[in-house]
């Protein structure tokens, strides 16, 4: 207490450490990350007024690139933030801890009268604790006008140490809470429909492969239903110890059905022995670590499990690789769904271990896998539905005239079955071809539209040209105005895109991040210029309003034309571009670079 209270009048004879953030008019929801002030407290042995204190001393520091993300921490981190309401018609706020899995989150205001009022939240907290029932801890704060009111935030806890702050207006969070419902409600409600659909099919084929797989998908949806806050809201509100054993435990379960799905759907046992044992190995090594969960700290489970994610993919892809090389086809597209699971699922672990920055693909990543795995169940169904079928014709030729009847009804069904599964996979396939974002056509559909005009120039001579187009200091739009704001961006860009080059014959396609590209068939150089100064003209001349601001972009755009009779590959157009790409970012940006220089 003697030295708390030697800090607070050693903070109170110096400056403030930080001058007040001013909450303007207009202003609905403010992500706090590139403004507040942290500190780690190692031993979690400061209080309130020691934390007040060395804030006011200059003690506490600037978070490093506004990411409040720093891994698996001990101890507890201190958030400070002065906040001056300028904002008359809000006196009322809500602070929103946008990470579910937070123990123990504690919120201090300090008033310029010197009260300070404390409220707690966390998943070792009561659920009810919370002022707004909702899957993120959130506190409301009373912000009067005119005045700087002290906002303290101390953290601590077993799981990630991520500390989203978010500062919203009652009106705002409740539109946030309406979209994101929606959005996961959708999300779960395919996992469901998907769920009962394999059921059918695996009481109907006795297959254990559907079996395994409705084990994966349902153990799979647990995770993200505990990572995203809904299993601590909706089941355990008042279990923190569930809350905490569900998700290492449910991690566990949905490897096991991964594994087992992947043994059956590659036909290790008869293929390739060795790695079904080594499947076998991991299986066990799964079940030993979520029986271990029970009773293991989170803070040792949880990271244990989530590399065992990384892990049980890894090796998922290398017995896909192998097999592919020993011939077996169906393993080509399986290994492709799962290359991309990884993907999300890396870039959603390295997030949690503070490695990455908290973005929509690095937050979502696991989701976007997973909808890929849809994509794998529809093949391994057909594949299954081409054995039944396979099965049935060898049955009519060699039974008897007494079973013929059945099996032409047998086949009958099969084929009603596959006609389903057919326009299934036709709806899939175009779902899979666009970019879930902007709607423009994705990368993978891009590389097959510019192999099929590249080969298609070997019979007409036609040219063609590619232009690769990259968004202009677009992380600063993300950083000033958020993320709706960078989406609304990428949106525009995309259709203007679009109008200028589809009237011209061309395909428009998101590249990746903020890139784009677009294949002109039939543009030689001259005409792949002028388009591609037409799309900049449209960028640049057209301001975006959104929440609430006027934002001007600018691209810049790099050019490649294949001239008729040319030989080039996919790769080589790409690659060319992108060096006139990075050419047109070294000339200053908001510029169009030819690969050749072109009068």
């Amino acid at each position: 207490m003697l030295f708390g209270l030697a800090l607070l009048l050693a903070g109170l004879g110096s400056a403030r450490a930080m001058d007040p953030y001013p909450l303007a008019p207009g202003q609905s929801a403010i992500p706090l990350g590139a403004h507040l002030q942290f500190r780690a407290d190692a031993q979690a042995a400061d209080g309130a007024t020691e934390a007040f204190a060395r804030a006011r001393a200059g003690e506490f520091a600037p978070v490093p690139d506004g990411n409040p993300t720093f891994g698996f921490q001990d101890g507890a981190y201190w958030f400070y933030l002065p906040v001056l309401n300028q904002h008359p018609d809000e006196l009322h706020w809500l602070l929103v801890q946008e990470y579910a899995l937070s123990d123990q989150v504690d919120l201090y205001v300090r008033y310029p009268d010197g009260r300070v009022e404390h409220q707690a939240s966390g998943d070792h907290q009561p659920f009810t604790n919370r002022f707004i029932r909702y899957r993120h801890p959130n506190f409301r704060i009373d912000l009067p006008l005119g005045q700087t009111v002290e906002v303290l935030v101390r953290v601590q806890s077993e799981s990630s140490m991520q500390v989203p702050l978010v500062l919203y207006t009652p009106r705002a969070l409740t539109e946030i809470m309406r979209d994101t419902q929606f959005s996961t409600g959708l999300y779960y409600g395919i996992v469901l429909a998907l769920l009962f659909y394999n059921l059918v099919l695996w009481i109907m084929l006795r297959d254990p492969g559907y079996g395994w797989y409705l084990l994966h998908t349902g153990a799979f949806g647990l995770v993200l239903f505990t990572l995203n806050g809904y299993g601590f809201e909706y089941f355990w509100p008042n279990w923190p110890w569930l809350a905490d054993a569900a998700v290492p435990l449910s991690i566990c379960l949905a490897l096991i059905g991964m594994q087992q799905f992947s043994r059956s759907f590659l036909e290790l046992r008869d293929r390739w022995p060795a790695g079904n044992l080594a499947s076998l190995a991991l299986i066990g090594l799964f079940a030993l670590l979520g029986i271990a969960s029970t009773w293991l700290p989170y803070s040792t489970a949880t990271p244990l499990a989530s590399r065992m994610v990384l892990l049980g993919v890894i090796w998922i892809i290398i017995a896909a690789v192998v097999m592919l090389r020993r011939g077996y086809k169906p393993a080509r597209l399986f290994l492709l769904a799962w290359s991309f699971f990884l993907l999300g699922t890396a870039a959603f672990t390295l997030l949690a271990f503070g490695m990455l920055p908290s973005n929509f693909w690095t937050q979502n990543g696991v989701q976007i896998g997973s909808a890929l795995e849809m994509l794998l169940l529809s093949l391994a169904l057909g594949s299954r539905y081409a054995g039944l079928r396979n099965e049935n014709i060898r049955i009519v030729q060699q039974t008897n005239e007494q079973l013929e009847r059945s099996v032409i009804d047998r086949t009958k069904q099969l084929r009603t079955a596959m006609a389903q599964l057919g326009e299934a996979n036709v709806q899939l396939r175009e779902f899979s071809r666009r970019d879930p974002l902007t709607g423009v056509y994705n990368r993978r559909h891009f590389r097959e539209t510019l192999e099929q005009a590249l080969d298609a120039r070997s019979g007409d001579g036609r040219p063609l040209a590619l232009l690769l187009l990259d968004l202009d200091h677009f992380k600063r739009i993300n950083d000033r105005y958020g993320h709706l704001a960078g989406d609304d961006c990428l949106n525009f860009a995309a259709h203007g895109m679009e109008e200028v080059v589809v009237p011209r014959g061309g395909m428009v396609a998101r590249f990746g991040g903020e890139e784009f590209v677009a294949v002109l068939p039939g543009a030689d150089a001259q005409e792949a210029l002028r388009i591609a100064e037409a799309v900049r003209a449209r960028i640049e001349q057209s301001p975006i309003a959104s929440c609430g601001h006027s934002i001007r972009l600018s691209a810049s755009i790099g050019v490649h034309s294949v001239a008729g009779g040319q030989q080039a590959t996919p790769e080589d157009v790409i690659r060319i571009a992108d060096e006139a790409l990075y050419r047109a970012k070294d000339d200053g940006r908001n510029c169009v670079r030819h690969s050749v220089s072109v009068a």
